[in-house]
């Protein structure tokens, strides 16, 4: 790296991305500005055409975690809880608002923003904390996504696989979605088209896995399974469960939401698009359309079809969804809708998240070791959690023993960029002229601090309660 690089590549922008397609760039920001005085249809008309970061976050944050708390919520709660994951989502955009506001107002780095005007030591927990979190749960997606390849296999053939057999097939569906998720992430560094058509890839996932989880649904509603009044009622934060598990459970979803290296990826997908001031309001209506909607969509989808055929069988312990499509097959939907379509849906969500925390990586392994991202070293650098597709064999025995550190760690340091977006967005050094002032700096101060502090509360309270288990682990490892 040639002296003064960070200050010339690494401060502003994204400039391997944006240097390839500047009059495209260009040509959107006027569209933009002439769009703004227009109505607010047309205006929106004209944002979804553009949409894209929102439904990133989305698609990372639909994965093996976001799959074991719906069937939960929905086995052990039927429809009442449905109203928890739209809720802690809404809290988590609250933050990536600002997040936004703050990296197009100025279009500096995160990473460099966090450690130039808050402080170098969050900067840096920040960025080690999401590559932590996005290589140990790299492990569960591949389990998951090779486990439910395998039962939709057997449904479909009939197939029951010896065990060497089954280790093949196993390693053999890692290898592929490794492949297949390392083309779509490299295909992002090939400029604003290769970026625009990542995130069209990902929205078709996103839509497939909504339309796998609705064909259930579906199922379930013609078997006379819902009762529509009570389904309704779940959305309104009317029920909260007396039990410890059922606390926490919300307390945990408020936490966790938007995990850790969410935070990270997306000031970077913002640049990466060569967005600036003018796309302020394109953010925000991108987070609402591209990341709330499709994420309470598809959980809730997930959590009716859960309550529809689980809820009141006699269950222990986690739902691995890799097997929900043979119980929820067995409950009544039948096989092939239970274990194919519902397996297709689980297997999307894997799939979406593979990729982003592949991208997420490589954001992350540039910003520590000042490389630009984009190019043969920004590849390698996404290929780092590729070792993790072996998850598809040791994830069984290691996720006893790794999970719980790894979560309680990924929490502990989630409120670090919170409580970084907070200070930056006070702050008139870093945000000069675009600082809010008067009643927009109250109502922002009001909305960041009480996400903050439902973040903290939730955080403490989920380790506080997880304190034996995490005891219990300590012993047993040392």
């Amino acid at each position: 790296m040639k002296k003064g690089e960070r200050k010339a590549d690494l401060t502003h922008g994204l400039p391997m991305f944006k240097a390839r397609d500047p009059a495209l760039v260009a040509d959107e920001k006027i569209k933009l500005a002439a769009k703004e005085k227009k109505g607010l249809l047309p205006r929106w008309r004209h944002y979804l055409s553009l949409t894209g970061p929102g439904w990133m976050q989305s698609a990372l944050t639909l994965g093996s975690g976001s799959a074991m708390a719906s069937l939960y919520l929905g086995a052990q709660y039927k429809f009442s809880l449905l109203w928890v994951q739209p809720l802690a989502m809404a809290v988590g955009i609250v933050m990536l608002l600002a997040a936004s506001h703050q990296t197009l107002s100025t279009g500096i780095r995160p990473f460099d923003a966090m450690s130039r005007f808050v402080h170098p030591s969050l900067a840096w927990a920040w960025a080690i904390g999401t590559l932590f979190a996005s290589f140990v749960f790299h492990l569960p997606q591949y389990a998951l996504a090779a486990g439910v390849t395998e039962d939709m296999i057997c449904a479909i053939s009939g197939w029951k696989p010896s065990e060497s057999a089954r280790t093949a097939l196993l390693l053999g569906a890692g290898l592929l979605y490794l492949v297949v998720a390392a083309f779509i992430t490299w295909n992002y560094g090939s400029g604003l088209r290769g970026i625009r058509l990542f995130e069209r890839t990902l929205k078709i996932f996103i839509w497939l896995i909504i339309a796998a989880f609705a064909v259930v649904v579906a199922k379930c509603a013609a078997a006379g399974r819902i009762d529509w009044g009570e389904l309704f009622q779940g959305f309104l934060p009317l029920h909260m469960p007396t039990d410890s598990q059922g606390m926490l459970t919300i307390l945990g979803a408020f936490g966790a939401a938007v995990g850790i290296n969410m935070t990270f990826l997306f000031g970077y997908s913002l640049l990466a698009r060569g967005w600036g001031k003018e796309h302020r309001g394109l953010a925000r209506f991108d987070l609402i359309t591209g990341m709330l909607i499709p994420y309470t969509i598809a959980t809730s989808l997930m959590v009716i079809a859960a309550g529809c055929t689980l809820y009141g069988a006699e269950i222990t312990g986690k739902i691995d969804p890799s097997r929900a499509g043979e119980m929820i097959g067995a409950a009544g939907v039948g096989s092939f809708v239970g274990r194919f379509v519902f397996g297709l849906g689980v297997l999307g969500m894997a799939l979406t998240t593979i990729t982003l925390q592949m991208l997420v990586v490589g954001f992350a392994v540039c910003e520590i070791f000042g490389i630009e991202p984009g190019g043969r070293r920004y590849k390698l650098a996404c290929l780092i959690p590729a070792p993790a597709f072996l998850g598809v064999i040791l994830w069984k025995s290691m996720g006893t023993w790794i999970a719980l550190p790894a979560f309680a760690i990924g929490l502990m340091l989630l409120p670090i960029p919170y409580l970084g977006w907070l200070i930056l967005q006070n702050s008139r050094r870093f945000l000069g002229e675009d600082k809010p002032r008067g009643r927009k700096a109250v109502y922002w101060n009001i909305t960041l601090c009480t996400a903050l502090a439902i973040t903290l509360f939730s955080v403490i309270y989920t380790i506080w309660s997880k304190g034996k288990a995490f005891g219990e682990w300590f012993e047993n490892i040392f």
